[in-house]
């Protein structure tokens, strides 16, 4: 099992302190009550519309006992690609530390893309979207946030991480998950 997503943040807008990269991969968390999915859209100028979604886990380990390669904090996300006219699914891609794996058309799942959290050994977390239905978490929309949380993830270093959804990132993101 890998480590579970969870918020980030408090119900106050404080910014978790993410966990130590050591001991477990799971850091003991197996709860899939606590996740959490963060999303945030964008027409872009072909009027197509991208769906981002993240999620946060407090580390990034991929093998028990072993912290080389680890680290504190984790984001990773799906972009999904959206024609302008009838919200047809043209496509999707899947994250893994920076890099994006570009699928074009349907994406399983349906109605619902399905994505996994997986690890590729050695050192790596990355999602992939994959025909297995799992958990539903709820989702919190970049839009909506107040304004306590939107700044405090904007403005919070993780580390190794890079909270994609963020101004800035946002956009630098999309351009690199664009379709073909």
């Amino acid at each position: 099992m890998l480590f579970q997503t969870l918020s980030s943040l408090t119900l106050a807008s404080t910014v978790l302190g993410g966990l130590e990269p050591s001991g477990s991969k799971t850091g003991g968390c197996e709860d899939t009550t606590k996740g959490q999915t963060y999303a945030r859209a964008s027409t872009q100028a072909d009027g197509n519309v991208a769906i981002m979604y993240s999620w946060y886990m407090p580390k990034d380990q991929t093998i028990d006992e072993v912290s080389t390669g680890s680290h504190r904090h984790d984001f990773e996300n799906v972009v999904i690609w959206l024609s302008s006219d009838m919200a047809t699914v043209l496509g999707g891609a899947a994250s893994g530390h920076g890099d994006y794996k570009i699928t074009s058309g349907a994406l399983s799942g349906g109605d619902s893309a399905t994505v996994e959290y997986f690890s590729s050994f050695p050192t790596n977390h990355e999602l992939q979207f994959t025909e297995t239905v799992g958990n539903t978490y709820p989702v919190s929309d970049w839009d909506a946030m107040p304004d306590a949380a939107r700044s405090a993830l904007q403005d919070t270093d993780f580390g190794d991480a890079i909270t994609p959804f963020k101004d800035g990132d946002f956009e630098e993101n999309l351009e690199e998950a664009a379709l073909d």
